[in-house]
């Protein structure tokens, strides 16, 4: 399985943000618009992703839930149909949730910087360094840490798991107010 390391931290202002992404090289923007389907799961996330085109990847990874940098295996397969994908994949294991983002994806050297405004959420910013094959994840971690330093995010606005456990979260809480 291929691997990275990841992380994921709110924004507050994504623009100051995208500005200190182009002034230390980032190489873009992408526009990317993404629908992500999650679904049941024993071990792991399975998602599939739907693009604009009418193309889409289905995605598994396995990760922790947890703040800072973090290696993540994944495995992904293009389709051309990722509609009737979703509805076979619907019936077989139940949908979890959906997530719909704009992305705004950056590269700099092995490293995918997004800005991604989360309907529902609002603003983050995930760091994936693609790993080689037999490097250890400490090399990647070290990375991570330090361009999160040149962009000036700071430990506290790290945040756990995936976009659909905050939306849930949020459900949740909602609930609970009610």
């Amino acid at each position: 399985m291929a691997r990275n390391i990841e992380i994921k931290a709110r924004v507050d202002d994504i623009r100051a943000l995208e500005r200190r992404v182009v002034a230390i090289g980032g190489a873009g923007p992408q526009p990317i618009a993404q629908d992500d389907t999650f679904f049941r799961c024993e071990n792991g996330r399975l998602k599939l992703r739907a693009f604009d085109d009418g193309t889409g990847q289905l995605i598994f990874y396995r990760r922790a839930d947890e703040q800072g940098p973090k290696e993540s295996f994944y495995v992904m397969s293009e389709t051309a149909g990722p509609d009737g994908l979703r509805q076979a994949l619907t019936l077989a294991y139940g949908m979890r949730g959906r997530v719909r983002k704009q992305r705004l994806l950056y590269m700099m050297g092995r490293t995918r910087i997004h800005l991604d405004r989360v309907e529902g959420l609002g603003d983050f910013m995930e760091l994936e360094v693609v790993l080689a094959d037999g490097e250890a994840a400490g090399d990647g971690m070290r990375e991570a840490q330090q361009l999160m330093a040149r962009l000036g995010v700071d430990a506290a606005q790290l945040v756990e798991g995936a976009y659909l456990d905050l939306l849930e979260g949020k459900t949740n809480a909602a609930a609970v107010s009610e």
